[in-house]
């Protein structure tokens, strides 16, 4: 995420710190590369225009060419200006104090709205609301066994009709049948559509009438970069929406779209997807996006990760073992399960400060963690509480049992013998080199 414009952004900041006293030309060479850089990213360029132009006049006043550190100051003014840009603060879904929320999904044919709305709901179910899932797009036919589909996956209720092909009398169905059930939010999926397509345009305003949304959700592929911005403005226009999620934003290296869509718009971004599992979608922080952006890590959403996969009973038991040097190989297993719940670890270690440099170096595998699991699944429970007892014998019919070879189980043991070692010295409170057990 953001790849590409955070090590230009880097190398700029870097030139500057490098100066020590700055001038005002100093200034404005860095913020012609930063004008460079944001248009390379394909943000919109008049966005572009008046966000250098903040930038300069609060970094070249005395104040801030006369401190101790100027060019930390210039960085701290572009920070807070990206913060606004994204949006200031973050935006949440407003729900309805007389139940049921409704929600409309919009946007274009394959944004990934059908996902997205799934997503949410699954969101809402963690926070022990009863979702229910509207399956409103009747232009697509595998729309509706797509949202089934997706709705058994998450147990979500999932309203839909092959025989009613009026999206009014769908919508009116639907509402009867989640104020029977109790269910809150409804979130309707809407068939995707062509911002010039002035009869399904139309189509969206009668549902709007009928449904009266608490919020309209434009759903936009980041990748799209200015595309997306222009479509979600016409969208805003035509219909009204409240509110943005942008899809996609793990494979988005530029941001071009996230720093624009707010400033054009005036509509705030309010979740992201970050993945194709049906829990990678996340609430949109603008002052945690512009620390990653600049390079600063996100260690806050590392932690909120962190806690979802890790329960803190079991990390209490986990403590206890390690105390009495009781780890075992199903524990390895069982962390390692944990961490892939937190998403793919290129992800995880981008959400640390430098990580982006660091990431240069580090070729990350994950099917290592796959060959890892193969590995112990392939272990007696015996074998696994105590890993003295595989002889040579043993480690040929663990090796032929996992689909590995006697090299990759030597190697696995000896790592989790240095990791036994390491937590005897962190108990010990002695320094620590940690082995290499993660794959890069």
């Amino acid at each position: 995420m953001f790849e590409t414009l955070t090590d230009k952004l880097e190398s700029i900041f870097k030139k500057l710190k490098g100066k020590g006293i700055l001038k005002e030309d100093d200034v404005d060479a860095a913020l012609k590369e930063i004008r460079i850089a944001l248009l390379e990213a394909d943000v919109n360029f008049r966005v572009v225009k008046s966000f250098v132009e903040r930038v300069r006049s609060k970094a070249i006043g005395s104040e801030i060419l006369e401190s101790l550190s100027p060019a930390q100051q210039v960085i701290k003014i572009v920070y807070e200006e990206i913060c606004e840009l994204l949006g200031g603060s973050s935006s949440k879904i407003l729900l309805s104090p007389n139940p049921p929320t409704v929600i409309m999904m919009v946007g274009l044919h394959g944004s990934g709205k059908t996902t997205t709305s799934a997503k949410l709901a699954r969101m809402f179910k963690k926070e022990g609301r009863r979702p229910m899932l509207v399956a409103a797009d009747l232009q697509r036919p595998a729309a509706i066994d797509q949202l089934i589909t997706l709705g058994k996956t998450i147990d979500v209720k999932v309203f839909h009709s092959f025989e009613i092909k009026d999206t009014r009398q769908l919508c009116k169905e639907a509402l009867r049948i989640a104020k029977i059930e109790r269910m809150d939010p409804v979130i309707v999926d809407t068939a995707g559509r062509m911002h010039v397509d002035d009869e399904l345009m139309n189509e969206l305003k009668e549902m709007k009438e009928n449904l009266q949304p608490n919020e309209i959700l434009f759903v936009a592929d980041a990748m799209t970069g200015q595309d997306a911005v222009n479509i979600a403005k016409t969208f805003n226009e035509r219909i009204g929406i409240d509110g943005i999620i942008l899809t996609k934003m793990d494979g988005d290296a530029r941001g071009g779209a996230a720093l624009s869509i707010k400033e054009v718009t005036g509509k705030p971004i309010k979740l992201i997807g970050t993945g194709e599992k049906i829990d990678a979608l996340e609430e949109f922080y603008p002052d945690r996006i512009a620390k990653r952006i600049l390079g600063m890590g996100d260690v806050l959403s590392l932690i909120e990760q962190a806690q979802k996969a890790f329960d803190k009973k079991e990390a209490e038991k986990l403590k206890e073992k390690i105390d009495k040097e009781n780890f075992t190989f199903d524990d390895l297993k069982e962390q390692i399960k944990k961490m892939r719940k937190m998403g793919p670890l290129e992800n995880i270690l981008s959400m640390l400060p430098g990580a982006n440099k660091l990431m240069k170096d580090i070729k990350i595998d994950e099917r290592e963690f796959v060959k890892v699991e193969a590995i112990i699944n392939s272990m007696t429970p015996e074998e696994r509480r105590n890993p003295k007892i595989i002889n040579a014998s043993r480690r040929i019919r663990i090796a032929k049992g996992s689909g590995t070879t006697v090299t990759d189980v030597n190697r696995l043991i000896k790592q989790f013998n240095e990791m036994k070692k390491m937590m005897k010295k962190l108990k010990q409170g002695k320094g620590l080199k940690l082995p290499k057990i993660f794959p890069f």
